[in-house]
């Protein structure tokens, strides 16, 4: 990885991490963030990237690479890409970061 800025490629923005991430922050509890993250990143670079970028604490960093799906155009078959994503909890009392004020 050259920079941080390399590292994370974009939040996830779907309806479900939106809701996780406002019901955790209305509850009081640990705030969750999900990140698409570079396919070569490890744990421990995608916390540096989030403390630095964030101005958070991180408490803990969890990975999924997920499986490009199956395309066809036509009688064409393809496929998208393969991804890695980041599930991102903050430690306990760390502020609610919006994605639009950083990025």
């Amino acid at each position: 990885m050259k920079t941080i800025w390399d590292i994370i490629k974009a939040p996830v923005v779907t309806e479900k991490a939106v809701s996780e991430k406002d019901r955790r922050a209305d509850a009081g509890e640990k705030q969750l963030l999900s990140f698409i993250v570079a396919s070569g990143a490890n744990k421990y670079s995608i916390k540096r990237a989030v403390e630095t970028i964030f101005n958070v604490k991180v408490d803990a960093v969890r990975v999924i690479n997920g499986r490009g799906k199956q395309v066809r155009r036509g009688r064409l078959v393809g496929s998208k890409p393969d991804y890695k994503k980041a599930y991102v909890t903050l430690k306990q009392g760390e502020r609610v970061i919006d994605y639009g004020d950083t990025i």
